[in-house]
């Protein structure tokens, strides 16, 4: 186009192909989002109504979760993410996962673990954002596989999945987790924060208990 417009010269591209391998002459070509691609190409992705509506004084373990993904940085500026499910009732982290890529499979497999929970019934619903990952085909499949419901927040309102916004606020200010110097020290701090959120950390709002605690105490009632 360039050489039509300015020097008045109909160049076939087959030919500049030609120059350009004959005196090794690269192009810079932005790269396509592979993310944005995907959405095109499918054309299947899709959101679902806000169900949860902020009721998140659940008091049925695994009746509503909420599930989400947070940035961590460590390493001298190295990114990972975190992806967790939390059950509102219980408080308890049910599933997580951590990787140094925002590529699908960590989020499956995060969902997929939720298929050892035993209590979880055809009126479960999982709570998220808008995201790529939760308006992917391949998640909504998964999540239909478990038979549990999607909803989602509505755009722009982090509010509407505050509990996953706490806990991540809570790890965040309780783990030292810039100071990782590797993904695998990274990931064994996140292992045992969540050991220790689920199992030692007691809370005012759950009867003075842990989470696995106050599980154990709302399904024996």
């Amino acid at each position: 186009m360039r050489l039509k417009s300015n020097y008045n010269t109909i160049m076939n591209h087959k030919k500049i192909k030609r120059i350009k391998k004959k005196y090794n002459l690269i192009t810079k070509i932005r790269r396509k989002n592979p993310y944005k691609m995907t959405v095109k190409k499918t054309q299947e992705h899709r959101t679902f109504n806000n169900i949860l509506d902020r009721n998140f004084q659940q008091i049925v373990p695994g009746r509503a979760l909420c599930t989400d993904i947070t940035y961590l940085y460590y390493g001298q500026g190295r990114k990972a993410y975190l992806q967790a499910i939390k059950d509102i009732a219980t408080k308890e982290i049910v599933s997580f996962e951590l990787s140094n890529n925002l590529t699908m499979p960590f989020v499956l497999k995060s969902v997929e673990e939720l298929e050892g929970i035993n209590y979880l019934t055809p009126q479960s619903l999982i709570h998220s954002d808008q995201g790529f990952h939760y308006t992917n085909p391949e998640y909504i499949q998964r999540v239909k596989k478990l038979n549990l419901i999607q909803s989602m927040s509505r755009k722009g309102r982090c509010i509407d999945n505050a509990p996953m916004e706490s806990f991540f606020g809570h790890l965040k200010d309780e783990v030292d987790y810039k100071t990782a110097k590797t993904f695998s020290e990274l990931n064994d701090m996140i292992s045992k924060y969540m050991d220790y959120y689920n199992n030692e950390r007691y809370q005012w709002g759950i009867k003075k208990m842990t989470p696995v605690q106050y599980r154990s105490h709302l399904l024996a009632g």
